[in-house]
């Protein structure tokens, strides 16, 4: 049997070799001169909507921002990675650069971790991620503008302009970031999705459906859609099929969106790496 040829092996090695080979480059590094903003962490434990669990968020507060001038919010779902100053996408680091170049409006960001149910002498505890972020429906919606976000922005001047709502996530919190802007458009109409779980983990794949048949009447959300082809692909669904059909469903529909489609796997790489751009994108007003 004839060997083949080098070049086609290594032709079909560069993909697998490529993939999740994504850098940050220089506005999600911290710049010499630029404002930085202050990040506080908090604690959040008594909600009713998902009644025994705590959790942990963070808010951020850039430099630029006036009390007297309402802010846009942007909410981060796991955003204990999110907010990491050396994590995959460093958002207050990237704020700090935008906000400063005037390329992002000023902008409080709010960073949330999904619920934990601490262990008891009988119990052992557990998270609540998945119930939360892969559920459809408007419970966390309700948990986030009922519960949470009162508290978080108690002492801030925020803008009741829904375009200045955004939100954001990655994997089950992707979805959720989707979920909560499909069912509150009247506060978020700004989504960034990073390896979306739109698949059957709690009955997520439905979306495209649904948004097809909204063409008539699209909700006024702006989407911003990230996967990779090394997604995942196990008994939930695949996930680069189920993002693609998302980015397909929403452009039949007329939505305004954009789909960033790379090499990537489960992942936070490529949406870090991507993320500047994409805020410019996002706020573009």
């Amino acid at each position: 049997m004839r060997s083949l040829p080098l070049a086609f092996l290594l032709a079909l090695a560069l993909p697998a070799l490529g993939a999740d080979d994504y850098q940050l480059g220089p506005d999600s590094q911290v710049q010499p001169g630029v404002p930085q903003g202050t990040v506080t962490k908090r604690s959040f434990e008594s909600s009713q909507i998902y009644p025994g669990t705590v959790r942990d968020y963070w808010v951020y507060v850039p430099k630029q921002y006036d009390p007297a001038k309402p802010a846009n919010l942007m909410v981060w779902q796991d955003g204990g990675g999110f907010v990491k100053a050396d994590g995959q996408a460093r958002v207050p680091v990237v704020f700090d650069n935008l906000i400063a170049k005037n390329e992002l409006p000023v902008t409080i960001g709010v960073f949330v971790n999904p619920g934990t149910i601490p262990s008891t002498d009988s119990e052992k505890g557990r998270s609540n991620r998945s119930f939360e972020y892969d559920s459809l429906g408007d419970t966390y919606a309700r948990f986030l503008i009922d519960e949470l976000l009162p508290e978080a922005t108690k002492d801030l001047n925020i803008t009741t302009d829904p375009k200045g709502w955004g939100i954001g996530g990655l994997s089950s919190s992707g979805i959720c970031a989707f979920t909560v802007a499909w069912e509150r458009p009247d506060k978020f109409q700004r989504v960034i999705s990073h390896i979306g779980s739109f698949t059957n983990i709690r009955g997520g794949y439905v979306y495209p459906g649904l948004i097809r048949k909204s063409k008539a009447q699209p909700k006024p959300i702006r989407v911003f859609l990230q996967d990779g082809s090394n997604d995942l692909d196990n008994l939930h669904g695949n996930w680069p099929l189920a993002n693609q059909d998302m980015a397909a469903a929403l452009k039949f529909a007329g939505y305004d969106h954009q789909f960033v489609f790379g090499d990537g796997g489960h992942s936070g790489k490529h949406g870090g790496a991507i993320l500047p751009d994409t805020l410019r994108w996002l706020w573009r007003e």
